[in-house]
């Protein structure tokens, strides 16, 4: 299936590309073997062609399709010998989680960076992750690092998948503008000593609140499981720890709202969210 494109308009097998997208879709251990995540809808296509993914397969169906910038799209894919297979309206309903089926999905190829090559002063701030308990809730928070100008997200632990359907649906695709490192913690901590970097962790027993925070030049926001919290090992990493004030019985936030607020903090601690934003678009993937 991802193998070297041959020719142009390389017709694949429907049922054949269907059992691949499924696969993708539903398998953990094949997502990683294969180093290939599968995405649906106008929205996602639309994102991931803008963002330059490097897309092995494309399933349309020509039916279902309607939307003209996805259509003209996907003939440009084709045209650029990008395999692909043509499916009936029920076929792709097969595979189709989306509560609409667009007609367009694809399998794409994961898109990771390494630690060494990663820019410390790349966008407002790094997010670094050893586990997450919903992968919608990492979704939601991938979405909102874009939104305020993220880096991206080192993952300490290779049982975070940020190529899970369930995370792709919730970026929105925001998943496509945001750069995924994995690493050790050891690894983490070399980088972020020999850069300068400050890890700022979030914790119910942080020194101060969260408003209090003086945000560092180079900051790397950790976020512990919603109800683990912070593991020793990171709390080991972080050089602040601080806390998000609650005023009711509630005693914790899930990772999508726990993220969001320190992520904008984050933002409004640098002044001029205007110059942040256009200082992380000019800063190439």
């Amino acid at each position: 299936m991802a193998g070297a494109r041959t020719a142009s308009h390389q017709r694949l097998d429907a049922e054949a590309a269907l059992a691949e997208f499924e696969r993708l879709q539903t398998s953990r251990a094949y997502r990683g073997a294969t180093g290939l995540y599968a995405i649906e809808g106008v929205r996602n296509f639309v994102r991931a062609v803008d963002q330059g993914m490097d897309i092995t397969a494309m399933l349309v169906s020509d039916t279902l399709l309607t939307v003209p910038v996805a259509r003209k799209l996907a003939r440009r894919v084709r045209r650029a010998g990008v395999p692909f297979a043509a499916v009936t309206p029920r076929q792709f309903r097969r595979i189709a989680r989306l509560r609409r089926a667009s007609g367009i999905a694809a399998i794409i190829r994961q898109h990771w960076s390494e630690l060494g090559r990663a820019s410390p002063t790349r966008g407002l701030c790094w997010v670094a992750l050893e586990s997450v308990r919903s992968p919608g809730n990492l979704g939601s928070l991938i979405r909102t690092s874009e939104a305020v100008g993220g880096a991206g997200f080192i993952l300490l632990d290779p049982a975070v998948d940020p190529f899970d359907p369930s995370v792709v649906r919730a970026s929105m695709g925001s998943l496509f503008g945001q750069a995924f490192v994995r690493c050790t913690p050891s690894g983490l901590a070399d980088w972020s000593t020999r850069n300068g970097m400050s890890v700022v962790g979030a914790t119910p027993d942080g020194t101060h609140c969260l408003h209090q925070m003086r945000v560092p030049r180079r900051p790397v926001l950790m976020l512990g499981e919603e109800r683990r919290g912070l593991t020793p090992r990171q709390r080991a990493l972080c050089h602040d720890l601080v806390r998000i004030p609650m005023c009711g019985p509630t005693d914790s936030l899930n990772l999508g709202v726990a993220g969001g607020l320190l992520l904008y903090e984050v933002l409004r601690g640098r002044g001029s969210a205007h110059a942040v934003l256009q200082s992380a678009a000019a800063i190439e993937l």
